[in-house]
Parts: structure tokens; C-alpha cells; sequence
């Protein structure tokens, strides 16, 4: 398992990221990933730069790959207009750009007063939503009158020499077999074999990535305390995260979320992060994209360099 770096925009400024990115490839890091928000999950991350900017600024900072965690292509922006982001950011990266796309949150889609429709409806609009983007990425004039979007006398005269990879977001069964049907990989932010091994059988082999996070201070105790002051909205259970509208309301949520419910690997000694890892190895994913949590990132990209990525790279 390769091991990559997550560029958090709910959390850093676009300037950090770029500095983020450069350190995480001197360090060794495989590949880049960023996430795509309107919003933080709440006011203490306190950023939430537009990503297509940053991937502009990353293609010229740095030569590792970058791929979205994740787009919604089917609410905040029309699928025609992600299709543009995305074959520019895959001309400006030589053809190292990988769409990530989901079915997003309520935090982010809503902005513009839409309706947020049910799962089941988001799934489905997800997969025209994926299916113009490729009408699109032909280079050839497009008009699409479907069921929820449509496009009429649309080109991109900016296109990569192949068609961008789309790799979907699946949590559930259902989310997961829309992505091994439709998708070229497979994302997710959980070590969940299950999710893995229903992708794979269904998509034929096809790549599957996640995502976690790492919080680097001088003690373990110091980390969990900014791992939870920032990020207790990772502990908030269920479909919660999909639904909640504002930052305000995560910031409620995670009131339930308690210090010794946060998960990631926090503090100094390299051993719980390599543990962290190895969960996500074991169940089957090809590539691990890792983000550091709080002010101490470069300290964290030290000690993966030194200490994590050569383990993970002789294991």
C-alpha cells in the first residue's frame, strides 16, 4: 500500500496547502488528495479555500498527482462546470489528475437553496451526474437533456489527451456498487474490508483509496486535545454528516463526542500511527492518503518521513 497526503482545506488556508504539498513531496509521499468543501465542519477549522484554485496553484508547486476527497458534482455546481475544473486541472497536472466525487453533505450543497434530496435521489443523480462529465471530457459538442440535468450545445475546447479518472465515494452497499459500476476507483475513509472486497468483486479489480488523519504534538495527550477541539465531528455517528446544514450544528453534534472517541493516531511515538496504517492495509486498499490535524503539520511530515513512510514502504 502506497502512502499519499491529504490536503484539508476545511482547516488551511490555500497558502499552507501549497507549502503542505511541497513538504509532502520532498518527505516521499506518493500522491496528493484535497477536499473540496464550501464550508468547514465547523468554526474552529476555520477555512475553506475553492479547491479548483488550489489545484491550480498545486500543478505548479509540485509534480505528485492530485485527486479530489471528494467533488459533488450534482447540487452546489452543475456537472457541465466540473467537467471544465476537472480537464483543466488534468492539462495543467500532464494528465496526473483523478476525480473524486460523491454524493456530498448537506454543509456544503445547500448554499444555494435548493432542495437536499434523500440518499436513493442523490445516488442517482450522481450517476448522470458522472455520465455527462464523460460526455464532455470527449472534446466533442454535447447536448443532454436528462432526468436532472441538462446540456445543450456544451464544449470543452481544454481537454486532457485521455478521459480523467473518476473514482466514486461509497459508504453502503448501495453507494459502493454505484461505484463499481460507474466509477474507475473506489474511495472511502474507513479500514473497511467489507467496502473493499464488494468493490472489488463487482468492479473487477479496479483501485480503492482512503483517507485519514494524524495529529502530531510534543505528548499524546496535547494531540488528542487539538484532535478534538478540531475534528470531534469525525466521531458524530451515522448519517448525521450528510444531513447537517451548518457549522453551527456539527459544533452541537459534536458536543456528544468525547476526547476518548477520537480514533486517529495522535501524538509523537510513530508506533499507534503505524498501527493506523496497517488497518487500512489489511483491508485491501491500494493507496492510504493521510492529513495532518492541527498547527504541528510539518512535524508531522518529519516524522512520516522519517519514520513512517520507509516502514511502510519495506512492508
Amino acid at each position: 500500500m502506497r502512502i499519499g497526503y491529504a490536503l484539508s482545506s476545511e482547516e488551511y488556508g490555500p497558502t499552507e496547502l501549497v507549502e503542505q504539498a511541497r513538504l509532502a513531496e520532498e518527505a516521499g509521499f506518493a500522491a496528493l488528495w484535497i477536499s473540496d468543501h464550501y464550508h468547514p465542519w465547523n468554526d474552529a477549522q476555520g477555512q475553506s479555500p475553492f479547491v479548483w484554485s488550489t489545484i491550480g496553484a498545486l500543478s505548479q508547486a509540485t509534480s505528485l498527482p492530485i485527486m479530489t476527497a471528494v467533488t459533488c458534482p450534482i447540487a452546489r455546481i452543475h456537472p457541465a462546470i466540473i467537467a471544465q475544473a476537472a480537464a483543466t486541472s488534468a492539462v495543467l497536472t500532464g494528465g496526473k489528475f483523478t476525480l473524486g466525487v460523491g454524493t456530498g453533505e448537506a454543509l456544503n450543497e445547500h448554499i444555494l437553496g435548493t432542495h437536499w434530496p434523500p440518499a436513493a435521489q442523490r445516488l442517482e443523480m450522481l450517476d448522470e451526474a458522472v455520465t455527462v462529465l464523460r460526455k464532455l471530457w470527449t472534446g466533442k459538442t454535447v447536448t443532454h437533456h436528462g432526468r436532472y440535468y441538462t446540456v445543450e450545445d456544451a464544449r470543452l475546447y481544454t481537454v486532457p489527451d485521455g478521459p480523467v479518472p473518476v473514482y466514486v465515494s461509497g459508504f453502503g452497499p448501495k453507494a459502493t456498487e454505484l461505484a463499481a459500476r460507474i466509477g474507475d476507483g473506489f474511495v472511502n475513509v474507513k479500514p473497511d474490508a467489507d467496502a473493499v472486497r464488494q468493490f472489488r468483486d463487482a468492479s473487477g479489480g479496479k483501485p480503492a483509496v482512503a483517507g485519514a488523519k494524524a495529529c502530531y504534538a510534543d505528548t499524546e495527550e496535547e494531540a488528542v486535545r487539538i484532535a478534538h477541539r478540531l475534528w470531534a465531528n469525525e466521531g458524530v455517528p451515522g448519517e448525521l454528516a450528510q444531513v447537517l446544514p451548518s457549522p453551527q450544528h456539527f459544533e452541537q453534534a459534536s458536543q456528544l463526542v468525547t476526547p476518548d472517541m477520537i480514533k486517529m493516531p495522535c501524538g509523537p511515538d510513530p508506533a499507534p500511527h503505524l498501527a493506523a496504517l496497517k488497518t487500512y492495509q489489511h483491508a485491501g486498499y491500494d493507496l492510504l492518503y493521510v492529513a495532518a490535524v492541527g498547527p504541528h503539520y510539518r512535524e508531522l511530515i518529519q516524522l512520516y518521513r522519517d519514520e513512517i513512510l520507509p516502514q511502510a514502504g519495506s512492508s
